[in-house]
């Protein structure tokens, strides 16, 4: 064990521990999720690259000393690569507006500095936590700096689950291309169409998901490092703020900007609000998408069966044989949990006060969880489910054959009223719509043939053309 001390007193700390006294304390305050600050690495990531540009500002104004800027900018990289991310032991749900996670991250970054002077954890009077790893900064300008940062990235691996899912359904799209069936308004049948129709809908609906995430990700590129506790910028030397901003762009590759107006940027948290708004939005529509994937592979002897979905795993404990389309159900769920995140997002950003947001860690785990299991629903939807996607084609085919809904299509040429009329004494009768149309004198069994081909009556006009 090391003593560690802090305004409150002395506390005895594990010497193999990264963190300190700082750290020991909200983990004791704290013990609410059980999930603690490592399991969000792309926060994690966001710190190190934060305080390394720190670093590098802090040292072209002399703030810190070379050693100490190179030993900070080392123990960064460290944990950009993926290391001592177990030293981040804090829950993601805390009091004080996440400045127990910058702590446990100065702490953490300070004793990797030490190690790699050469000294041992807790020498603080060569690297100290606050005086030099946070130098220039507080919680209040760097923990949401770093969140926006964590959400840049996670927003890019969300585009690239989406751009893959997206790919998947055109493939089938095109494997279906002519592949007709009976499409379906209020679960009641409709018009033809073809099952590469339906599919390329889900495409779109995904493309255009893409670029309204795509066009939010700048919102996250303001910031306000350098604005410290509530956006004035005190306690960061002049100059900084042209420094750190730049350097944090440089590292981090994520195109951040000086807010416009400071305090504002400390106490606004609107962004996350119009990310999680756009999460939502994508959540709805994929989760719509399995909803129909569900209904079209029902079956398959007594659904809707025009699909068959890929078999992944037994279905049930007691009814041998039986498969469930549990891929579209863990999407469904998912979709699920990213709105009940929305609405906590949406909560904690109105009940922000004067200048400063303390709710802004229940955002950042929220918006984590919402970005990183959707792209892996994205992706499990993806392997596990579309690119096996099957279509049922006998039964597709013999719906179409039999089908009273091509009689919708007569509407331009007989009217509503002998239209409805065929289609209801079909269904009584049990008879062609042909033979039906010829009984009432409407038109031939070989004109209603000429008319009534289902591949052209899917495309705009075909029909009147003929």
């Amino acid at each position: 064990m090391r003593q560690e001390s802090d305004f409150l007193g002395p506390k005895d700390i594990p010497d193999n521990a990264y963190w300190g006294v700082h750290t020991a304390r909200a983990v004791e305050n704290f013990p609410i999720t059980g999930h603690s600050v490592a399991h969000m690495p792309q926060l994690i990531r966001a710190y190190a690259l934060v305080k390394k540009a720190a670093a590098h500002a802090n040292l072209a104004l002399g703030t810190i000393t070379a050693p100490q800027a190179d030993a900070i900018s080392k123990a960064c990289d460290d944990l950009a690569a993926g290391q001592l991310h177990d030293q981040f032991v804090v829950d993601v749900i805390q009091g004080g507006a996440g400045t127990s996670t910058n702590m446990n991250a100065n702490e953490v970054i300070a004793n990797r500095a030490l190690e790699h002077l050469g000294l041992a954890k807790g020498r603080y009077d060569v690297i100290h936590p606050n005086d030099h790893v946070n130098a220039s900064q507080s919680t209040n300008d760097s923990y949401p700096t770093a969140v926006k940062l964590a959400t840049w990235f996670g927003i890019q691996e969300l585009l690239a689950a989406l751009a893959a899912l997206r790919g998947a359904f055109q493939d089938k799209a095109v494997e279906f291309k002519d592949v007709l069936k009976i499409g379906r308004t209020q679960l009641q049948d409709a018009v033809p169409m073809t099952l590469g129709q339906e599919f390329n809908a889900f495409v779109s609906m995904i493309a255009d998901d893409e670029k309204r995430l795509r066009e939010s990700a700048p919102l996250v590129c303001e910031v306000n490092m350098g604005g410290t506790a509530i956006g004035t910028g005190l306690n960061a030397p002049v100059g900084y703020v042209d420094v750190v901003i730049p350097k944090l762009a440089e590292f981090s590759g994520v195109p951040v900007v000086k807010a416009a107006d400071m305090i504002a940027a400390t106490c606004d948290t609107g962004a996350f609000a119009d990310i999680s708004g756009i999460l939502k939005r994508i959540a709805v529509k994929l989760s719509k998408i399995s909803n129909d994937l569900r209904l079209l592979s029902s079956g398959p002897q007594a659904g809707v069966g025009d699909i068959q979905l890929p078999a992944r795993q037994a279905g049930s404990s007691i009814m041998p044989g039986k498969v469930n389309p549990v891929i579209p159900e863990v999407m469904n769920q998912v979709c699920f949990e990213v709105i009940g995140n929305d609405v906590a997002i949406t909560m904690a950003t109105e009940a922000g006060q004067l200048q400063l947001n303390a709710f802004e860690p229940l955002m950042a785990w929220a918006l984590h969880k919402s970005l990183q299991h959707l792209a892996h629903a994205c992706h499990t939807l993806q392997v596990n489910c579309v690119e096996g996607i099957v279509a049922n084609r006998r039964v597709l085919d013999e719906r179409i054959a039999s089908s009273v809904t091509l009689v919708t299509a007569l509407n331009p040429l007989i009217g509503y009223e002998r239209a409805a009329q065929i289609a209801k004494t079909a269904i009584a009768s049990g008879k062609p719509i042909g033979v039906v149309a010829e009984e009432l004198g409407v038109m031939s069994q070989a004109q209603m043939q000429q008319l009534l081909v289902a591949d052209k009556l899917t495309m705009p006009g075909a029909l009147t053309a003929a």
